[in-house]
């Protein structure tokens, strides 16, 4: 029971420090307010929010204090008109505030065994199924081909792309884009951390990755959500350079929270390169990914 009250307790902390990120970001001015020049913070003031969504002042303090109060559907459509919050931070709201949009039937926690033959015979398209918080639970081999430094951690627990992405520097990282991808990627996380508040897998991931990467950690504390979308990524190999490929993601049923991330070329020079990288000799294929590492290598313990 006092494991519940932790939860809850943890989530409701979550709830109130998103509620008071968004409200920052909304100007009064695209409100209809006065700026006003006795503004201590940026955006609305508590109370601001309160009557712009017909609500008590004494309430919405309450639910950004992240006191135990019960908070109805009305409530929070109100709350998310106001702070003009999207699809996935409505989502993520509703879940911070224990209010389930849409019944969520029980799963089983194992991945399905099929999937791997899914994504098999997904080659040579690029495909992997990720976690909620992005550990690498399936993949194919044109995944491997495609991203070749997600070798097995020593450990035998999944690699965990997110990790990857902030810790590589960025002479390794695979995505050409990458200063735009990281901040999306955080903000998916956050998402499907709403589901988890309390875990202490995800309590103590977020916490490591924290101290590895100052960066995640800025991001992090912007509590940003959403939901993958269907976008053009620029992945750089070695071996052919650049390629502009379209990430499709789709949910599974199992475990909670996994999604499948396929790769397709974005066009007939995308196409040439990846079908030319998949179809490459491993040995020559490989050994400009070495070689880079190599040079990196040398020239960290130079500087050190």
């Amino acid at each position: 029971m006092s494991d519940e009250r932790a939860i809850r307790a943890e989530r409701r902390a979550e709830l109130a420090a998103f509620l008071k990120s968004r409200r920052a970001r909304i100007s009064p001015e695209s409100m209809g307010l006065p700026a006003g020049t006795r503004r201590r913070t940026p955006g609305l003031r508590r109370e601001e929010v309160a009557q712009l969504s017909g609500i008590g002042i004494t309430w919405y303090t309450w639910l950004e204090q992240g006191r135990a109060i019960n908070v109805s559907v009305q409530v929070l459509d109100a709350v998310a008109r106001t702070l003009a919050l999207d699809v996935a931070e409505r989502a993520h709201l509703y879940r911070l505030a224990g209010v389930p949009t849409v019944p969520s039937p029980e799963v089983d926690g194992t991945l399905p065994a099929a999937l791997q033959t899914i994504l098999d015979q997904l080659d040579p398209l690029p495909a992997a199924v990720l976690s909620g918080k992005y550990d690498l639970l399936a993949r194919n081999a044109a995944y491997d081909r495609l991203f070749p430094r997600c070798e097995e951690s020593s450990d035998g627990s999944p690699v965990n792309v997110l990790w990857k992405i902030f810790t590589l520097p960025d002479c390794c990282n695979p995505f050409v884009t990458r200063a735009e991808e990281v901040g999306r990627m955080v903000a998916y996380l956050r998402s499907a951390y709403g589901a988890h508040v309390g875990d202490p897998q995800w309590s103590d991931f977020i916490e490591r990755l924290g101290a590895a990467s100052p960066e995640f950690a800025l991001m992090w504390e912007r509590n940003d959500v959403a939901t993958p979308p269907v976008r053009v990524r620029t992945v750089r190999h070695p071996a052919v350079g650049d390629i502009d490929l379209t990430m499709t993601s789709m949910s599974v049923p199992a475990p909670a929270g996994a999604w499948v991330q396929v790769f397709t070329p974005s066009g007939a020079e995308a196409q040439d390169l990846l079908e030319r990288l998949m179809t490459m000799p491993e040995e020559q294929r490989l050994t400009r990914v070495r070689a880079h590492i190599a040079t990196h290598r040398r020239q960290r313990a130079a500087s050190a």
